[in-house]
This record gives structure tokens, C-alpha cells and sequence, in this order.
């Protein structure tokens, strides 16, 4: 096939105003999901329709230059897409930086910073994808978790071009060879994000490979759309324009936090998306461009990147300010968002819209552009790390000294941050149980019940800790009491899968190693039958239905699990720690001489449905309920220090100091005879 008869029919297409309403559509799903709006639990797949139009958009535009030129000018590709894309972006980044310098936590700065520069590089995805982050349900996201999506576009944009250039030479020049071999990419893109979906659901959900298929679906429909012979009815474009747009609106208000996804989920929104833009190019009379080609949904289409960039700091900086964690009501996050439309605007007509066409660099050569743009990501990148330096060298105590700890019912609180303070301040975070280091204390992925023993004492009774992190917490107390002799101790416990016979999803997908795990923990336990049986799980982790049935499902789900221990076992089932909901250690960097502002009424941090949930398990069981709040909270508060003692190192365990500190009195719960 000759070249010219190959792409026959391609060319720039003109300017398509169905297509800004659709960029509507999608950042208004995002900035109203983002900001609580109820119904709207799918909105997160806006991002979804932003990847299928910069598909379509872009590929079209590299086959125009394909048919025009025979080739494609990187050089002038790259610098129009960094003068399209990066000046809005560096602007707002360099904005939230400095918001972030007078609101944020001093103790969260560093990490502020350090996502910045993975921004500024361009690879803040993958960095979010190595933290393990989880986009719906990260209660404290980063001030730039909003630029994952950036970055995925970002990269395909390196390597899109590349593939298309490449595959129009060794294809021939023929359109339909190239079609083809960009289909095959497609399809393994997606396969291999439905397969990463089940066993590393962020890499699956951050990454461009497993991504990279919904931005060639667009891509494909640049194809579709490029010649008459693929031309649908009138009746056939209404009908199916209609449904794709129905359908969005479908998945945006069914889809939710638990939904797996990417996935085979993803598909549908995608899909949807590629209706709307493939039929939408045989225009018709009453198809869903009568709606989208109104003044209304062009003007926020038009501002669409704009407003996405500035709506997440502007939500999520409030909430984090001054380290509180502080949940905006409804109205205020509505309202915030609604704010962000003018600003948008105003970004748009002075920084994004300029910057495209401005003329020392726009009439100069693309690597005076791609130079300027290198330039400015140095100059942040700079500023970034002087933040990191400075921000390293924060005060996190004021100069004064607290007595030692003392552990009484009721503790007795200190109201400032000591410079004595055990573990400090910066330390907290990483200050978890000694069988974190050991590989004792198993991680996501692993089901088989190594478990760890300590204790040297055969004479002594065997006590066996099962459950989660949540129980992990009072290994320090339990290790106490088997060096001295006291017990001898088997440690079975697993990040975020409980012991309780619950079904739990992690990363949104089902929990498989988990359940696995708890099964055969239970056989080890037959065989060993150890005296003591104790159990301690965070109740109201991620993962589980959040629905008010969720405590009576504990409680059966406890009973389940009591009723496969041996008949010898006493079983103890530990009262779940307080929950703070701000991480007190980020809290009190901003807070030193007011401790207090980082705890709260006991009311608020003890979960009581859960707790008498537990204690009718146990009594129906006929086993012991062991509750040491009293040693932790006041009748009144829950505050994060006691003496020179930080009682918590996030916002729901126990620092192991702290815990080991009450090994005496959990072995008086424990019915113990201490030597």
C-alpha cells in the first residue's frame, strides 16, 4: 500500500467543542469526588476520561505530521507539549510549596518537599507506586498526589510518539500494520494491568504500563474517526454518544473506594469515554453534543487543567494545616471547590494560555524551550532541597525536660513536646517492635505461619499472640515478661489481617494472603496448643465495610475464630488501643508547647461499639476481656504524651516504649504469676 493511499483521509482535526465538555465532565467528577460531594463515590474515574482524550488528541496530532511531513519533529513535539503543560504545573507547585511552608506541620515539610522534586522530575507515579500508596484511602495524601496522573501522561508523551514513528517505518508506511501492532500494545498493557491489580494494586494503579492502555484506546480512536469507511449511521452515533455518556455518569455515581481498580474495571469508563469521542466526530443532530458544546461546559473544559492542578492543594492544605488532620464539613470542601473555578481562569488567561504562544520562546528553536523548562526544574528543584535542609533543622521540642514516666490509672499527661521526649519526635515513625526488623512480623504478601518464639523457660506457661499490627503493639510487653522468664511466647501476627474470621479487602482487592494466613496460624495453634491464646486487631482498618453492621460482623467473626482454639486455651481478647485520627508525633511539630491540641476526648478516640462488640464476643465465648484503656486515657482525655513518654507513634499504635512499659499490668489481665 502506498504511503500517500495508507493514510488517506488523516489530517489535523478541527476543533472539536464536544470534546471540552467532555474535559468538563471529567474534572468536574474529580474536584466534587475529591470534596465529598455524596453520590458522586466514582469520581476518581475523571482521570480515566483525561487519559482516552489525551490519547485521541495527541496521536491525532503525530498522524497529521506523519501524513504532512513523513515524520515526526521530536524536538518541536516535546516543546510545544512543555509549553502546554508545565508552566500551569511549576506555578502551582511552586505556589503549594510556599502554602505549605506556613500551614503544613513542620515534621511533614521534608516529605513535602522530597514529593515536590519527584514531581519536578517527573516521576511522582512511581514514587507514589513505591510508597504503597493507596489514591482511595490515603487519609493523609501528599500536597501533590494529584500530579500521578500528570506523570503518566508526561511519560507516554516520551514514548508514544517513538512507538508511532517507529512502527510507520517498519510497517511500511501502511496504516493498517500500524493500527495492528499499536492494538497488540494495547491489549498486553491491559492485561498486565488486570494482573498487577490483584497483587500490587498501586503499581497497577500508578504506573504507565498498566495505564498506558486507556491513553492508546484514545489513540485508536484516532484511527477510527481518521477515515470514512469506519463512518456509523446517524442513528447508530446518537444512540451510541448517548450511551456512553449515560454510562459515565453510571460508573461515576456506582463505582466507590471499594471498587477494584484499575482492573477489569477501568474498562468501562474507558470505553464509555471512546463512545463519546468516536461518535462524536459523525456529528449528529441531537447526540450528546448538544449538551456538551454549551457555553457553560466549553468554558470548564477549557480551564479543566488549570482547575484540576489547583483543586487538590486547596482542598488538602486546610485539612492538613497545622498537623490536626482536620475534616472540612461538607459545605466548606463545596465551597472551596467553587473558589477554585475563578482561580482556575485566572491561571488559565495568565499562565497557561500565554506561556503556549509566547513568543521569544514559541518563534524560537524547541531546545531553547526544552532548555528554559530544564532550567526552571532546576531552580525548583534547588529550592526544594534548601527546604529539605532547612526544614531538617526545625525546633521539634522546646528546652525543657519532663520526669520520667510514670504508668498510673489515670496517666498523668504533659502538655508540651520534652527534649527528652522517648521516642523523639522525628524518631516516631519508624519506632515500631523489634519483630518489624526481625521479619517476624509478616508483611502483606506472606500466608505461612513461621511465626517467632521467645522465652527460654520450658516450665513456663506458653502464650501465643495472634492478630494484626494492632496486636504486633504489645509485643514489647509480652517480650518483657519471657525474658524475665515469666512466659514462654510465640508471636504470630500480619500487617493489616486480623485475626478475627472477617473478610477484608487490601489495596481493593480481597485479602487472599490474609485468609490463607489465619487458617493456618489456627492449625499451628492445634498442634501446639499453647495455655494462653491472646488476640488484639484494629477493628476499623482499611478495608473493611464501614456500613453499621460492620460491629455485629466483628463480633461473629471473633466468636468464629474463638471457637477454633483448642478447649485447653484461655483466650484473652486485648481492648483495641485509642484512635487519635491526626498522627500526634506530625501534630505536636506544630504544637510544642500545647500538647493537648494533638489529643482528644476519650469519647472521640475509643471506639465503644466495637469495644462492647468484643466484650459480648468474649461472654458468649466464655474467654476474658482484657482492657488497659485506663493506663492510656484519662476518664476525660486521650493525650499522645505521659512523662517523657510518647504514647503513640501514629495515630492508632502504641510506641513499643510505651507498651513495654505495661508489661506489668497485662500480666496481671493475664492472670501471670510474675518471678
Amino acid at each position: 500500500m502506498a504511503a500517500d493511499d495508507a493514510m488517506a483521509g488523516l489530517d489535523r482535526q478541527p476543533f472539536r467543542a464536544d470534546i471540552q465538555g467532555l474535559r468538563a465532565i471529567a474534572v468536574g467528577f474529580v474536584v466534587l469526588y475529591h470534596a465529598g460531594l455524596p453520590g458522586l463515590s466514582g469520581g476518581y474515574v475523571g482521570v480515566d476520561i483525561f487519559f482516552v482524550i489525551s490519547g485521541f488528541l495527541i496521536t491525532n496530532h503525530l498522524l497529521a505530521n506523519l501524513l504532512r511531513d513523513g515524520r515526526i519533529d521530536f524536538a518541536l513535539f516535546y516543546a510545544k507539549r512543555a509549553r502546554r503543560i508545565l508552566p500551569a504545573s511549576l506555578v502551582v507547585l511552586v505556589l503549594t510549596l510556599a502554602a505549605a511552608a506556613m500551614w503544613i506541620a513542620p515534621l511533614d515539610l521534608k516529605r513535602t518537599f522530597q514529593d515536590a522534586i519527584a514531581t519536578v522530575a517527573y516521576i511522582p507515579n512511581i514514587l507514589f507506586a513505591y510508597q504503597n500508596t493507596d489514591y482511595l484511602a490515603d487519609q493523609t495524601p501528599s500536597l501533590f498526589q494529584h500530579y500521578w496522573s500528570l506523570g503518566v501522561e508526561e511519560q507516554f508523551y516520551i514514548v508514544w510518539p517513538a512507538i508511532i514513528a517507529l512502527g510507520f517505518l517498519a510497517f511500511g508506511k501502511s496504516r493498517g500494520r500500524l493500527l495492528c501492532g499499536l492494538m497488540v500494545l494495547v491489549v498486553l498493557s491491559f492485561i498486565g494491568g488486570l494482573m498487577l491489580t490483584t497483587v500490587a494494586q498501586p503499581w497497577a494503579f500508578f504506573s504507565l504500563p498498566t495505564r498506558a492502555w486507556e491513553l492508546g484506546i484514545g489513540g485508536l480512536i484516532a484511527f477510527a474517526v481518521s477515515s470514512p469507511r469506519w463512518r456509523p449511521s446517524n442513528t447508530l452515533a446518537r444512540v451510541g454518544g448517548w450511551a456512553g455518556i449515560v454510562a459515565l455518569a453510571a460508573f461515576g455515581l456506582i463505582y466507590n473506594d471499594a471498587t477494584v481498580f484499575p482492573g477489569l474495571a477501568a474498562a468501562g469508563p474507558v470505553l464509555a469515554t471512546a463512545a463519546v469521542i468516536y461518535f462524536g466526530h459523525w456529528s449528529t443532530r441531537g447526540d450528546p453534543g448538544v449538551i456538551l458544546n454549551r457555553r457553560g461546559f466549553v468554558f470548564v473544559g477549557t480551564i479543566s487543567y488549570s482547575l484540576y492542578l489547583l483543586h487538590w492543594p486547596a482542598l488538602v492544605i486546610p485539612a492538613q494545616a497545622g498537623g490536626l488532620e482536620n475534616e472540612l464539613t461538607l459545605w466548606t470542601s463545596l465551597a472551596i471547590a467553587v473558589i477554585c473555578v475563578p482561580l482556575a481562569w485566572v491561571l488559565y488567561r495568565c499562565v497557561e494560555r500565554p506561556a503556549q504562544n509566547w513568543r521569544p520562546l514559541a518563534t524560537a528553536r524547541p531546545r531553547f524551550t526544552l532548555l528554559a523548562t530544564a532550567g526552571a526544574s532546576a531552580v525548583i528543584v534547588a529550592i526544594c532541597g534548601t527546604g529539605i535542609y532547612a526544614s531538617s533543622h526545625l525546633p521539634l521540642s522546646i528546652e525543657r525536660s519532663a520526669a520520667a514516666a510514670s504508668y498510673s490509672d489515670p496517666p498523668v499527661f504533659t502538655s508540651f513536646v520534652p527534649e527528652n521526649l522517648t521516642p523523639s519526635l522525628e524518631d516516631a515513625a519508624a519506632s515500631n517492635p523489634a519483630i518489624y526488623a526481625t521479619g517476624c512480623h509478616l508483611n502483606e504478601a506472606a500466608d505461612s505461619a513461621k511465626g517467632c518464639e521467645f522465652g527460654d523457660d520450658p516450665t513456663a506457661p506458653e502464650v501465643q499472640l495472634f492478630g494484626d499490627s494492632h496486636a504486633a503493639q504489645w509485643f514489647p510487653a509480652l517480650y518483657d515478661l519471657a525474658a524475665a522468664g515469666d512466659i514462654q511466647l510465640r508471636v504470630d501476627t500480619k500487617s493489616s489481617c486480623p485475626s478475627v474470621d472477617i473478610p477484608k479487602l487490601e489495596d481493593g482487592v480481597p485479602y487472599v494472603a490474609c485468609e490463607t494466613w489465619r487458617e493456618n496460624v489456627q492449625d499451628q495453634i492445634d498442634r501446639t496448643l499453647p495455655d494462653i491464646i491472646v488476640l488484639a486487631n484494629y477493628a476499623r482498618s482499611a478495608g473493611f465495610s464501614d456500613g453499621p453492621e460492620h460491629a455485629s460482623e466483628w463480633e461473629r467473626g471473633l466468636i468464629s475464630t474463638m471457637s477454633e482454639f483448642p478447649e485447653e486455651a484461655d483466650v484473652y481478647v486485648i481492648a483495641d488501643s485509642p484512635n487519635l485520627a491526626a498522627t500526634p508525633a506530625v501534630c505536636l511539630s506544630a504544637h510544642l508547647s500545647r500538647a493537648q491540641a494533638c489529643g482528644l476526648s476519650r469519647d472521640e478516640a475509643i471506639d465503644e461499639e466495637i469495644n462492647a462488640a468484643e466484650l459480648e464476643a468474649v461472654t458468649i465465648a466464655g474467654e476474658t476481656f482484657v482492657d488497659l484503656t485506663n493506663f492510656i486515657c484519662s476518664a476525660e482525655r486521650c493525650d499522645p504524651i505521659t512523662g517523657n513518654l510518647l504514647i503513640f507513634r501514629d495515630g492508632n499504635h502504641l510506641t513499643p516504649q510505651f507498651s513495654a512499659g505495661l508489661a506489668d499490668e497485662l500480666a496481671d489481665e493475664l492472670h501471670l504469676q510474675l518471678r
